[in-house]
């Protein structure tokens, strides 16, 4: 009896904020699901008609939909393997005994904690500058001519900032995950002769395995949505080379006002999102045997 009250209790105190939080994601994405019906433009007051799926296939129609479905598979597939690779190596790095070993791991780490709009203008502003940048002041020195990163490699270069943002977040994750390998397995490797690389390979990746899954399943949830470092550097271009898909909303609802033909995009991008989280999540509970 006693327990059926202190459940009673804690779903009473619990109601509140469970409310709270239905509403703040049911009411908004009710009101983007029914803005995607009508045709509502910003510059047309007063025009709130109803038609149906026109803005859906007007969205999925269109040729920078595909350019930016791909460019955001771009992104998170390279900042993934960039992160990933980097991540491990850095955690091994990062697990040998070293002078100043806390130092440097807070030094590694402190990118995260950077704010991604205060990144992407440090990159762009005082590395990648084709002028004053860091990177043109040592091409000259070296006496090769500056290369302008974000006008002929766009892509690349955002991948690179965000790669950066998010590569100390896996080193974390994997850094912690190392820690708790069996140094035993270890040197029992090492009595048996076995290489770096073979304990590498059979003893400390297969470790890793449910570390970088859920490094996977996190980064790509947040990578589907990166916009600051686009919107500060490149504004989604030249033409639509580095638009991605939260990019392309943006740019269809506050930039061209058709707040119809960007809720249906951000509703497409939330079916989107949602199935790659599905299947990430299949696939991580499969690994974590869950």
């Amino acid at each position: 009896m006693a327990t059926t009250h202190s459940r009673a209790a804690a779903r009473l105190m619990l109601s509140p904020a469970v409310l709270l939080l239905l509403g703040w994601m049911i009411i908004p994405l009710s009101m983007t699901i029914y803005f995607s019906f009508l045709h509502y433009n910003l510059l047309i007051p007063g025009t709130h008609d109803f038609i149906g799926f026109a803005n859906y296939s007007y969205f999925l129609t269109d040729p920078a939909f595909f350019a930016a479905l791909f460019n955001t598979l771009l992104l998170v597939g390279g900042v993934l393997a960039i992160t990933i690779v980097g991540g491990v190596l850095l955690a091994i790095l990062l697990d040998q005994p070293m002078w100043g070993q806390g130092i440097v791991r807070i030094l590694v780490i402190a990118p995260f904690f950077v704010m991604p709009t205060v990144g992407a203008l440090v990159w762009k502003n005082m590395f990648m500058n084709p002028v004053n940048g860091l990177f043109a002041h040592m091409a000259k020195a070296l006496g090769l001519q500056p290369f302008d990163f974000l006008a002929q490699a766009p892509l690349a270069s955002i991948i690179g900032m965000v790669a950066w943002q998010w590569l100390p977040f896996a080193t974390l994750i994997l850094l912690t995950a190392l820690q708790s390998l069996d140094r035993e397995q270890l040197e029992a490797s090492e009595m048996d002769g076995a290489s770096p690389f073979s304990t590498f390979f059979y003893i400390t990746l297969p470790h890793l395995a449910r570390a970088i899954t859920v490094v996977v399943l996190i980064q790509t949830i947040f990578l589907l949505s990166v916009f600051a470092e686009i919107l500060v550097t490149t504004n989604g271009g030249p033409g639509y080379a580095t638009t991605n898909i939260t990019y392309l909303v943006y740019a269809q609802s506050l930039l061209q006002f058709d707040v119809g033909g960007g809720s249906a995009g951000g509703i497409v991008a939330v079916i989107l999102a949602n199935i790659v989280a599905i299947f990430l999540m299949r696939m991580i509970g499969k690994n974590l045997d869950i």
